[in-house]
């Protein structure tokens, strides 16, 4: 039995579809910031990692399929709500569920602004999150009314989009490094025929999880159909790698945390050099 650590999020549906009915899988279903610890841990044979985590995990675990979370502008879920204009922020307080996002909302203040934003975690749950000037919110909590009103909102894959001119990818399927070649080139298969499929039926897939996940049906087609994207290519790849030169830069990750594609073999501590 091939146990796999999914993101229990809406945006997570598509890659998994047709996976609950595999006689020789089980997935369990966590938010992303959790994900990294039960893979190294051991319980899992593969997760859908948060790509930070990948890059912390510095050649531990390799990525496997095409297959991704990713965006190519807005992606609805991953937004700074503030009552104090985005270039006056100097404090936001973060969604603990998310890795990834929070490294970004740093690498995007001090690319765009020049402020080092300081971060600190959110508490007292979603409820909570008026009470302060900026927050950082991903996934199903973006939509939840209880997060309160605020005069700004900055989603972040679209600020990078501006900025970079590149897709962001979110989370990447990984095993550890060194598991056998062929039990990870057929899970690999699994996930990439999944992943065709979830697209194919994206739309049918945000309809029947809308409600689940507290979405609109018109908001969830949207979401799935439109502003995320399910496909490694060239283009979602030097979004990645330029992602990783700069935490690197920014000491968010260690100097040796890399990116090892399908099939490449090849570090994005090297990959990255064209991308600027």
């Amino acid at each position: 039995m091939t146990h796999i650590g999914v993101v229990s999020y809406l945006n997570a549906r598509p890659l998994v579809e047709g996976l609950a009915d595999a006689p020789d899988l089980r997935l369990s279903f966590d938010v992303p910031s959790r994900l990294g610890e039960r893979l190294f841990s051991g319980e899992f044979d593969a997760a859908l990692l948060p790509i930070v985590d990948v890059l912390q995990a510095r050649g531990r675990c390799e990525i496997l399929p095409d297959a991704c979370i990713a965006c190519d502008g807005e992606t609805m879920t991953v937004r700074v709500f503030s009552q104090t204009p985005p270039h006056r922020i100097r404090t936001i307080f973060t969604d603990a569920d998310s890795h990834t996002s929070v490294a970004l909302a740093r690498v995007l203040w001090r690319e765009m602004y020049g402020i080092d934003v300081e971060l600190r975690p959110l508490t007292g749950g979603i409820e909570g999150a008026h009470q302060h000037d900026a927050v950082l919110l991903i996934g199903d909590k973006v939509v939840d009314p209880r997060r309160g009103s605020f005069a700004y909102e900055t989603d972040l894959g679209g600020a990078w989009r501006q900025h970079t001119g590149l897709p962001f990818v979110f989370a990447v399927w990984t095993q550890i490094t060194g598991t056998a070649a062929e039990d990870g080139e057929h899970l690999a298969a699994l996930l990439s025929e999944a992943r065709d499929r979830g697209v194919e039926r994206a739309e049918r897939i945000a309809e029947e999880q809308a409600g689940r996940h507290g979405f609109s049906a018109a908001a969830a087609v949207r979401y799935l159909t439109r502003c995320l994207r399910f496909r490694l290519d060239d283009r979602t790849m030097r979004g990645a790698e330029l992602f990783a030169r700069h935490c690197r830069e920014l000491g968010i990750v260690p100097p040796d945390g890399v990116l090892t594609w399908p099939g490449a073999g090849v570090s994005g501590a090297a990959a990255d050099g064209g991308v600027r």
